[in-house]
């Protein structure tokens, strides 16, 4: 067999469910999808293949699953840094949301997005925001996975002016993005409990219900949701959202920080999946998820970075980090979460979560060729004894060289081909103009 690609002088980091690594090995791929896996000999000549990536001695691992972004939001980088959650929201990020946010300005900070996850190994993302249509023409001009919600919430809102309408809009959106391209799927996002109302929050699922779409919502996020839900309405906002019938598992619920026991039992009983993005979480000062524990009850937990507004970067890498040191520091325990746990939170926990576990998260054979090369050929990854351990406390983005998307060359040499990234920069460089002109920053 001749390949359509050949990626090969690696560690393949396989993320399958045996977690295999093989120390020098090659990946086959033709149209689009994985077909070998194997370890690489030097008495056996490779594969044939049309075109061949020589990783160096490098890592091939599954390309990153970012489970929950608000690609747009790139936009507003640094606009309103150092501030509590609602001051943020509410004074800040929905002003200037209600100037500057239109369709050209979504898709030109999208595609900055998309790109800023290309170059740091991110190949699929689960994005929620509004004119998400624009959103989705971003994602399919640079060749991303992704799965896309139309944004809902009971205020006007960019493209929906009117609140009635608000899942109105994200039916259309499912309706016309759906079959466009294997390699988008739409659903919705409910922006939270306490910012969509109980009929708001029914006539979402109910859609979600109606066509497999996952439901994407911001949940128990600060003590302070927590207290006007517990006042509203005499429960958790879980065991609220439970009980109007919005835990499934179709449902992905982000943040999660603040879960009882009970909560906990909620979310394993209803197959439900979480998301969580702890720079953000920790630069609000939102709080820590109990991740751990989450996990070791078997509920999928995926990782993400919110919007760059909250966080400010895209870096999965950086956020497995992070996420890996800060729950030794709220354990007590330095044995917790260890590189393994985190890396596949971000790939095949995070495939899972966000309903594509089929499809993409571990280097498998018959699943879409999503891969990534890292260059180990580095002074901060030199020695190398565990790569897991590298790849978790040492590299970053940056170290990323190659990008294969459903087995398309996106990214060669740190290059990406699909779009011009400077010209894309300049065009949001020139959108941060107007707003800094127009707005008190």
């Amino acid at each position: 067999m001749i390949y359509d690609l050949l990626i090969h002088n690696g560690t393949v980091i396989t993320m399958n469910p045996d977690f295999d690594v093989l120390d020098k090995g090659f990946v086959g791929i033709s149209n689009g999808a994985i077909k070998e896996v194997a370890p690489q000999r030097d008495d056996v000549p490779l594969p044939e293949a049309r075109e061949r990536i020589d990783a160096s001695g490098g890592i091939i691992m599954p390309g990153l699953v970012n489970t929950h972004t608000h690609a747009p939001m790139s936009l507003f980088r640094g606009l309103a840094d150092d501030l509590p959650l609602m001051k943020w929201l509410n004074e800040y990020i929905f002003p200037a949301e209600s100037r500057f946010i239109t369709p050209e300005s979504v898709y030109a900070a999208s595609l900055l997005s998309c790109a800023e996850m290309i170059l740091s190994g991110t190949t699929c993302l689960c994005d929620g925001y509004f004119f998400e249509d624009n959103v989705a023409e971003a994602v399919h001009k640079i060749g991303m996975r992704g799965v896309l919600g139309q944004g809902v919430i009971d205020f006007p809102a960019p493209g929906v002016p009117d609140p009635k309408k608000n899942v109105d809009a994200a039916e259309r959106f499912m309706a016309d993005w759906t079959g466009v391209t294997p390699l988008i799927t739409p659903g919705l996002f409910c922006h939270s409990p306490y910012t969509c109302s109980e009929q708001t929050l029914k006539a979402a699922k109910s859609l979600s219900n109606k066509t497999g779409a996952l439901f994407q919502i911001h949940a128990a996020e600060t003590k302070a949701e927590v207290a006007e839900i517990r006042k509203r309405d005499r429960t958790t906002p879980i065991q609220y959202l439970d009980r109007i019938g919005i835990i499934d598992d179709h449902t992905l619920l982000v943040h999660a920080i603040y879960l009882d026991e009970t909560d906990m039992e909620c979310v394993r009983r209803r197959n439900t999946n979480i998301s969580v993005t702890t720079e953000s979480e920790m630069k609000l000062a939102s709080g820590v998820a109990r991740v751990p524990e989450l996990i070791k009850r078997g509920i999928p937990v995926g990782l993400g970075t919110d919007g760059c507004a909250s966080n400010n970067d895209l870096d999965l890498f950086q956020e497995m980090g992070m996420t890996a040191r800060l729950q030794k520091v709220q354990t007590g325990d330095p044995s917790v979460m260890d590189a393994k746990t985190v890396m596949a939170m971000a790939t095949v926990k995070g495939a899972e979560a966000i309903g594509l576990g089929s499809l993409t998260g571990s280097i498998e054979v018959g699943k879409r060729a999503d891969v990534i090369v890292i260059d180990t050929r580095k002074p901060h990854l030199t020695p190398m004894y565990h790569p897991c351990s590298h790849l978790v406390y040492a590299a970053s983005g940056p170290d990323v060289n190659d990008v294969i998307i459903d087995g398309k060359l996106i990214m060669r040499g740190r290059n990406i081909k699909t779009i011009d990234v400077q010209e894309v920069m300049g065009a949001v460089n020139r959108l941060g103009a107007d707003i800094q002109a127009g707005s008190a920053i």
